[in-house]
């Protein structure tokens, strides 16, 4: 069976880190799961209820939660704002979180990861992240996580995918997700 992993990142950088890293979990995926790499949060407005009616929902927040129920499992990619999530990510998951209790998330397996300037990894963002996911309904891997510490000196010259150690803990990560999502299917 393939897994389908839906990609979600938290900056909006063409050169960002968390984007290099969410590219490199693509072309490290292992064989029966399929990572997409979203594009298009930049185009969706900030989640407003008076506009999440049906006839209404933005076109770029429909395709979004089109796009995600089309998948069996989420990995996050969360860099760190001022010590905490993103507001891109946050603004995807608020438009995934609804209808409530029937969003996309629910009942799925979401892993968050990240790489951030600071010695942490950013993992301050990341666990707001899996806070805000799992209030939406997803079924957050707590045990499957990887913040990468100093990553503008890091990957200054080195993509994620080249550098040996992240490509393998990355590589992990995926197998971990995609197998607590196969995992889940068979159970289903």
């Amino acid at each position: 069976m393939s897994v389908r992993i839906l990609a979600l990142v938290g900056s909006l950088r063409a050169g960002s880190h968390n984007r290099q890293l969410a590219e490199a979990a693509v072309k490290l995926a292992p064989a029966g799961a399929e990572i997409v790499l979203y594009e298009g949060l930049a185009d969706i407005p900030f989640y407003n209820e008076d506009v999440d009616v049906e006839g209404s929902v933005p076109a770029a927040a429909a395709r979004l939660r089109e796009t995600a129920g089309d998948a069996d499992a989420f990995l996050l990619f969360s860099p760190e704002y001022n010590g905490s999530i993103p507001a891109v990510l946050k603004n995807a998951i608020d438009w995934l979180s609804r209808p409530y209790a029937a969003g996309a998330f629910v009942g799925k397996p979401v892993a968050v990861v990240g790489t951030a300037f600071g010695q942490y990894g950013g993992v301050w963002a990341q666990d707001e992240a899996r806070k805000a996911v799992g209030i939406a309904g997803g079924k957050v891997a707590e045990d499957i996580k990887l913040s990468i510490p100093d990553s503008v000196t890091r990957f200054a010259e080195t993509h994620p995918a080249d550098d040996a150690e992240v490509a393998a803990q990355l590589t992990e990560v995926v197998t971990r997700l995609q197998g607590r999502a196969a995992g889940d299917s068979a159970a289903a």
